[in-house]
């Protein structure tokens, strides 16, 4: 039969249960984006911007004649930020409801907190007519500003807090604890695996460092993103300043305002700041998406083939009804998070650097799903870092695969040969064929592997050199190669 409808609907229950996996079962590994890329701190960093923007008018003059804030007035505005709270949310949300517009709701929101603040200022003894100074200063709340001046300036801010406050570290920490593992592995030998096939040796820890080395290259590349902002009016043009004040360098107001937040001035927009520098984060951070899927995917491989034990006793049921089970669910529940985290990357890289004209609004929704795009990214960061700390090498199944794939090491015989061809040894020609014979399709062993080499009529140095050559020490420069991840 059909699923019963509830007495009561899911949404009017109190709290009402969450529509998404991120604010519902995994809030916990992404709660800190919440102060960076929710509705509540999009309006703290509008708040944040507007209160900027009025004091930095002020303070430079850029109006002349309009009335000056003092310190502690200017103080008890930008506490407005730092206090913002559930109240501060209620209240604007009220405000929005009438004036159906986000931005509008931060300016009336701010005008009645000036009016007050200046209340209070002149009853503590600053001089002046309060009316008059709150009338005139709440003509500089958002002036000459289109809304997306305000939201771009936003918007890079809050970008800009979660991927330096949250999101770096979180990357740089599953890279570091990677690089531990490798650094521990880097000489325990490993049956290397292309195409599927036995292929020659390396070691665990080498393959752990190429992984580490790759994610710290991305990692470098999100550390350099310049996050970018505009204050220049409905199209670009100053259009507005100029003609209230002809006589400001509105060029320079705005450069100044916009470092002044910490951002990078974009001297040439249209009404919005174009997105590009969004659109080059979000590649660099699905790329470090998708190299760290692959090592979910080379990990999960590993498990299954007995390189590594999850460790036991954590108090999860690996299967509701196999006991023995421990299955590799934190690198599972990783590749999910990251395809998710990445289609949405994707599509905000592709979608932000477009905008018909100079003006249309499919950022502006498509920004509101920022925050999912990284939680599912931080989520896949949690997962993958536990799944490393569950797990415990097993060399002894790595060299049991070693030592059941003699014929991998046909290579070294083979190049043998050619360097002694090379240089004018007899009895050294087509290498490669003679060993192809040997090996190709069949497996061989040790006595195998020895009596052919002892038959190849080399050098006897050479020749015991390769005699004593095997599967387990065949790895080259592998735990020499690990150490390059010391010079991240």
């Amino acid at each position: 039969m059909p699923l019963p409808a509830s007495r009561t609907p899911l949404a009017e229950l109190d709290p009402a249960p969450s529509l998404g996996a991120l604010d519902g079962r995994y809030r916990g590994a992404v709660a800190p984006l919440v102060d960076h890329l929710s509705e509540a701190a999009l309006n703290r960093a509008r708040l944040h911007v507007e209160v900027e923007w009025l004091i930095h008018l002020v303070t430079q003059e850029a109006v002349p004649g309009a009335p000056a804030l003092t310190e502690a007035e200017q103080a008890a505005l930008r506490a407005l930020v730092v206090d913002f709270d559930a109240a501060t949310v209620t209240e604007l949300a009220q405000i929005e409801a009438e004036t159906v517009h986000d931005v509008k709701a931060i300016e009336y929101f701010l005008r009645r907190r000036l009016a007050d603040i200046l209340q209070r200022s002149a009853q503590s003894g600053q001089p002046g007519d309060v009316a008059t100074r709150t009338a005139a200063l709440a003509e500089l709340i958002h002036f000459a500003c289109t809304s997306e001046d305000i939201n771009n300036t936003s918007y890079a801010l809050l970008v800009q807090g979660a991927i330096i406050e949250v999101w770096l570290p979180k990357a740089h920490g599953l890279v570091d604890q990677l690089a531990a593992m490798a650094g521990e592995l880097a000489d325990v030998p490993l049956l290397a695996h292309t195409h599927g096939q036995p292929a020659t040796p390396t070691t665990m820890g080498k393959e752990l460092a190429v992984l580490a080395h790759r994610l710290t290259r991305q990692l470098r590349r999100v550390e350099r993103c310049a996050y970018l902002g505009k204050l220049n009016g409905a199209t670009g043009t100053y259009g507005a300043h100029v003609e209230a004040v002809p006589g400001a360098d509105w060029q320079q107001v705005s450069r100044t305002f916009v470092e002044h937040l910490g951002l990078q001035w974009n001297p040439l927009t249209t009404q919005i700041e174009s997105h590009d520098w969004q659109a080059e984060l979000y590649a660099d951070v699905a790329r470090f998406n998708r190299i760290l899927h692959n090592l979910a995917t080379d990990m999960w491989t590993y498990i299954s083939m007995g390189y590594f034990a999850q460790v036991r006793g954590q108090g999860t049921v690996g299967s509701s009804t196999m006991p023995h089970k421990v299955n590799p669910i934190r690198f599972e529940n990783a590749e999910a998070n990251l395809e998710v985290s990445n289609a949405l990357l994707d599509v905000l890289a592709s979608t932000l650097v477009t905008s018909r004209l100079q003006r249309d609004l499919t950022d502006s929704s498509m920004q509101r799903n920022i925050g999912t795009a990284l939680g599912h990214s931080v989520l896949a960061l949690d997962n993958v870092g536990r799944g490393l700390a569950g797990l415990d090498a097993v060399p002894e199944a790595m060299a049991a695969d070693l030592d059941a794939n003699w014929e991998v090491l046909a290579e070294p015989i083979q190049s043998v040969m050619r360097a002694l061809a090379a240089r004018g040894a007899e009895g050294m020609s087509n290498p490669y064929e003679r060993l192809k014979e040997l090996t190709r399709g069949r497996r061989i062993g040790q006595a195998e592997l020895v009596e052919f080499v002892r038959g190849l009529g080399l050098p006897p140095q050479e020749e015991e050199r390769l005699a004593a050559l095997t599967p387990a020490t065949y790895v080259g420069l592998a735990p020499e190669l690990v150490r390059h991840l010391e010079q991240r």
